[in-house]
């Protein structure tokens, strides 16, 4: 869907537009605009909304037929106005364009309803990315579109003025980028093989600033890289690594972006239920997320010198598939009794974090959709964030949190190392005692960051969602995308701080 946003000081009342959007706060207390609704109403929006059951709580909605220069009002539930957030105002956003979806034209106050303390850019952004996320519907495979969304024009009214129109064009850009990864993660597998997946990423990253090396199973024996190597070779469909290089002139600082890029994960000889495989073409989300935030640096301007790497495999049972109590050569030099193949994406990472940290960039976040015990431990919509670093830990959630992508940070504790001590290795890829599995496999990936700052974020459980909830849809959520370029865009301040 492309909706495109314009800024407009116009009274909410003379507004030429198919919906006109206003906040309604908690108890039913008006928003900017809502004075301009009561009037058309002839005073009586309050009882209106007190017989639909309407409270103004966050994500409720309501149509009200008017009479007036906008057709309709929709007015949009925020909840308490002394606890507003800029994610309150994404859900906002995307309440918008779900409701309001089916009209050419929407204008809307809730600019307005922000505290002064929030930068008035933010607020656009955050508005223009819950518009945009919110109506983001993946039809590729749809034999007739069922979609019946016609809206293609927003009108931001209020205060702002030229910050609102760089937020609003921020937002545009980043959520390209998110809705691109959610496209990538929603593709069925047979239609993503490692090669295809790296060549949709070359075609993204053309012309951005962003230099692109695929390395195929030739150049990966030379540069070592067994877990990818190993994981790969149950498959007929060849692995691939791509790494992704920004540098902008004069640089300040630097980080790298690892992501998990298996494009279909059946569990290998260690073989998955059939429900258990059903949603694993979303086990490349990481990998999605890494490329989306790369292809946007150079147009929001970052300064921070940014690598990716994105190990893409298919992880599949064949007589060419790595057994159980296999031991796989890592690039680091380091080795790994294999005891579950289905513990697969830790092998890859791990060829990939050698590589980031012989580079020793001021950090490295990988993103994986690693463990099913993170989504136990923390649910379906909060990643898990592990670090060896606490400054640098701290920086990614603070950005994190800015994006308003949730994580909890978890901790990497010692005494479960030898969880992952193996009999013949010098470690195995699952731990003994079936419990902290999120825990061990963090563990087992910091065997390869060397002494490189480093933040393991496990997005099992966000990457995907199994129903429309606010601004992310059904499917591939793009998990990660926003996160890491909040990252990349402050993280020279950052380092200047410490």
């Amino acid at each position: 869907m492309s909706i495109s946003f314009t800024v407009a000081s116009s009274a909410p009342g003379r507004t030429r537009a198919d919906v006109l959007a206003v906040p309604i706060f908690a108890d039913r207390a008006f928003g900017p605009g809502a004075d301009a609704v009561d009037d058309a109403c002839g005073g009586s929006l309050a009882r209106f909304m007190e017989r639909a059951g309407f409270d103004g709580g966050r994500g409720q909605s309501l149509f009200v037929p008017i009479d007036a220069t906008a057709k309709t009002a929709l007015l949009v539930g925020l909840g308490s106005a002394t606890d507003l957030t800029l994610d309150d105002l994404r859900v906002a956003g995307a309440l918008i364009s779900q409701k309001a979806g089916g009209s050419a034209r929407v204008a809307t106050t809730l600019a307005d309803a922000a505290p002064e303390a929030l930068n008035r850019g933010e607020v656009a952004q955050a508005i223009g990315e819950g518009v945009l996320l919110g109506g983001y519907e993946f039809l590729e495979y749809r034999s007739k579109s069922p979609s019946k969304r016609k809206l293609t024009h927003v009108v931001l009214l209020g205060g702002g003025g030229a910050a609102a129109t760089r937020g609003l064009g921020r937002a545009v850009t980043i959520s390209g980028a998110v809705a691109w990864a959610r496209d990538m993660v929603n593709t069925p597998a047979r239609e993503l093989a490692p090669d295809r997946f790296a060549k949709f990423a070359q075609q993204l990253l053309r012309g951005t600033g962003v230099r692109v090396e695929v390395l195929d199973v030739a150049a990966m024996r030379r540069e070592r890289l067994g877990g990818v190597l190993g994981v790969g070779q149950g498959s007929k469909q060849p692995p691939r690594f791509v790494k992704m290089t920004y540098s902008p002139r004069g640089a300040r600082g630097s980080i790298a972006f690892v992501g998990k890029g298996v494009v279909f994960d059946s569990g290998g000889l260690s073989i998955k239920t059939g429900s258990g495989m059903e949603t694993m073409k979303t086990d490349m989300s990481g990998a999605a997320a890494v490329i989306a935030a790369m292809s946007v640096l150079g147009e929001l301007g970052v300064t921070t010198k940014v690598v990716g790497y994105t190990p893409m495999v298919e992880n599949m049972p064949s007589g060419e598939a790595i057994r159980p109590g296999d031991v796989l050569t890592f690039r680091n030099g380091k080795t790994a009794e294999v005891l579950n193949t289905d513990a697969e994406g830790r092998l890859i990472l791990a060829d990939a974090l050698s590589l980031a940290a012989e580079a020793k960039p001021d950090g490295i976040v990988d993103l994986a959709t690693l463990t099913g015990a993170c989504v136990v431990a923390l649910g379906e919509k909060i990643a898990g964030l592990m670090a060896n670093d606490e400054s640098f830990g701290d920086e990614v959630e603070s950005a994190s949190k800015r994006a308003g992508e949730q994580m909890w940070p978890l901790p990497l504790p010692k005494q479960y190392r030898k969880q992952i001590d193996s009999e013949i290795a010098d470690m195995k890829n699952i731990g003994s005692g079936g419990y902290g599995g999120a825990l061990t496999a963090g563990l087992f990936l910091q065997e390869f960051v060397n002494d490189v700052p480093w933040v393991h974020l496990d997005i099992a459980g966000p990457a995907r969602a199994n129903a429309d909830d606010g601004y992310a849809r059904r499917g591939g959520t793009g998990f990660g995308v926003r996160t890491l370029l909040e990252l990349a865009e402050h993280h020279g301040a950052a380092k200047r701080r410490r």
